[in-house]
């Protein structure tokens, strides 16, 4: 395991506990805060790319473009099971 995976996993909770307060005022727990940030971040990292902007910036970009893509996740999801998962 490299820093790498560390640092996806860091940036998916910190994302995924942000997304947790936007969404909902609460986490989803740490392994589901972990998850939806990190496909949170593939997200938001082809939105991102996908409007033009860089692919690196750090941690806190890595964070803000994270917490973009999971509340867009979030909200798609909702939409698409219309409050059948009660947790995400």
């Amino acid at each position: 395991m490299g820093h790498g995976f560390i640092w996806w996993i860091i940036v998916g909770l910190i994302a995924g506990w942000l997304t947790g307060k936007i969404m909902s005022g609460g986490g989803y727990g740490a392994i589901m805060d972990i998850i939806i940030g990190i496909i949170g971040a593939l997200v938001g990292g082809f939105v991102m790319s996908h409007l033009g902007f860089a692919g690196s910036g750090g941690l806190i970009y890595s964070i803000v473009v994270a917490v973009i893509g999971a509340v867009l996740f979030t909200f798609l999801l909702r939409l698409i099971t219309r409050g059948r998962v009660s947790q995400i």
